[in-house]
């Protein structure tokens, strides 16, 4: 069955994105301690001269698939070692310490199984030829899923014509993880309203009657052995403590290298014990007030369990800040943040019962609640449920939220419906029937039957979107946005 919206002509551009397992990141290799030992063991038995042969062949193997191959096995190496009770292995020359890290190094193929769910923002820095010539540079951001289903998120860069046209810029064949950059004090308050939210406060309460208003993780250790030293704790009491864990591990700060190129830059789950997938991280240029911009991504944290809705904050795409969204409104997939504040407040597109659509107001990016309905689904094609395809695009005739709707064999198509510029809860405009559905090329994937978008931008009257394609690969597209407004029908409120 073709849904597409006749009426709205939809130019596909000739570009796939498609998942390449050549990409590769290096992870630690974790093994239990005793198998540790007998793995060091028998490094360390062999000669000086084959330890330097190995060491070479492996350096000349990996040296071209990674940036400073040295340093991942030197900081593999000091890693594995603060696990072990043996200090002798700190006095071992460099070469062993190289040789030995190498052995608990793994390569990861962070995109070799999909490549999908995208969003598009405008680069944060600009030339004044591209602006001269109503060019646009532009950063795309995808969900890259790899061996286990393990979800990151991944960046490519290129350039947007006038006529909303886009040229790639070259993809490196290197990937980097960032530096984690701990927090050095976390809230007290922010941890009680989420552990609360979670329904797991009450078990834990005694840990955090003991701690200032703010505490560090050393301190936050303290209090809990010495909760743990009142007695054997009952199954609720250990499942929170985790879960405060999670949740410390959850805020934290990355850093990539400034001579990275973007493209080689991935935001990665930081364990398969903690978080397990990064999903559908919806990027947004917010406008500051003061011609600056800062870029937000709501996305959802798994760790195998639970879901946890996060924020990605960032300037420049080189150090991001992640932290913990909380309230009784932060508790579903599909947040998507407006780019800027709607009389004096943040706001937010949800789907907090995951069916209908919901708008939130608030005075803080990391703290949601009271969540208004706006639309409920309408329409055949969403009968099941619908959510937001990426943050609202302002324009003058209201806020264009384009949306997905799941109708009948789970098929994934796009909407619209345009809300008031000052009132947002207020829909205005509707489009009846779906102006991108799966085109019989489309249906085929990991998920069939799905087209879906995290994020679209406006530039020179068109609207560019990056969509993907049955959860394994994408694609862009591209409409005027006048034609797009024109055949939405006027809603009565």
């Amino acid at each position: 069955m073709n849904y597409t919206h006749s009426k709205v002509k939809i130019s596909r551009q000739k570009i796939s994105f498609l998942p390449d397992e050549s990409r590769v990141i290096t992870k630690l290799f974790g093994l239990d301690k005793v198998r540790i030992y007998k793995v060091f063991d028998r490094v360390l038995e062999l000669s000086d001269k084959e330890r330097s042969r190995i060491l070479e062949q492996i350096i000349e193997n990996f040296e071209q698939r990674h940036k400073n191959v040295k340093r991942i096995f030197k900081d593999n190496f000091d890693e594995i070692i603060k696990h072990l009770d043996i200090t002798i292995y700190n006095d071992l020359s460099l070469e062993n310490k190289l040789l030995l890290g190498a052995y608990f190094t793994l390569e990861y193929s962070i995109e070799s199984a999909a490549l999908f769910n995208p969003s598009i923002v405008p680069y944060p820095f600009q030339t004044r030829e591209d602006i001269a010539n109503r060019n646009l540079k532009v950063i795309i951001s995808f969900r890259a899923v790899g061996e286990g289903h393990m979800s990151s998120v991944v960046f490519r860069s290129g350039m947007l014509d006038k006529d909303g046209n886009i040229q790639m810029d070259e993809l490196s064949h290197l990937v980097e993880m960032a530096k984690i950059i701990h927090s050095v004090e976390y809230s007290k308050q922010d941890f009680i309203m989420k552990l609360t939210d979670m329904g797991q406060y009450n078990e834990v309460k005694l840990i955090f009657d003991d701690l200032l208003d703010t505490f560090t993780a050393d301190e936050l250790d303290e209090s809990v052995k010495r909760f743990r030293e009142k007695g054997v704790l009952s199954r609720k009491e250990e499942t929170a403590i985790d879960t405060l864990y999670w949740i410390i591990r959850s805020n934290y700060e990355i850093e990539f290298h400034d001579d990275s190129d973007l493209s080689e830059r991935a935001i990665f789950p930081r364990s398969t014990t903690d978080i397990r997938a990064i999903e559908d991280a919806r990027f947004v240029a917010f406008m500051n007030g003061n011609g600056a911009y800062t870029y937000y991504a709501p996305y959802t944290a798994y760790n195998g369990v639970s879901i946890l809705p996060q924020l990605i904050e960032t300037k420049d795409f080189y150090r991001f800040k992640i932290s913990t969204m909380m309230g009784p409104g932060s508790q579903n997939k599909g947040m998507a943040l407006f780019p800027e504040k709607i009389n004096g407040k943040y706001a937010m597109i949800s789907r907090n019962d995951n069916e209908n659509l919901y708008i939130m107001y608030s005075d803080n990016l990391n703290y949601w609640e009271n969540p208004v309905l706006i639309r409920e689904p309408k329409f055949f094609w969403e009968f099941i449920q619908i959510g937001n395809s990426g943050s609202p695009i302002k324009t003058d005739k209201g806020w264009l939220l384009l949306t997905h709707g799941v109708g009948p064999v789970r098929t994934y198509s796009l909407g619209a419906i345009l809300l008031d510029l000052k009132d947002p809860s207020k829909v205005i405009a509707e489009l009846k029937e779906p102006f991108l559905a799966p085109r019989e090329s489309e249906r085929n994937g990991y998920v069939p039957n799905v087209v879906y978008a995290c994020g679209a931008l406006l530039h020179n009257n068109w609207v560019v979107l990056p969509y993907a394609v049955s959860d394994t690969r994408s694609g862009i597209a591209k409409f005027k946005l006048h034609d797009l407004l024109e055949n939405m029908t006027p809603v009565k409120n």
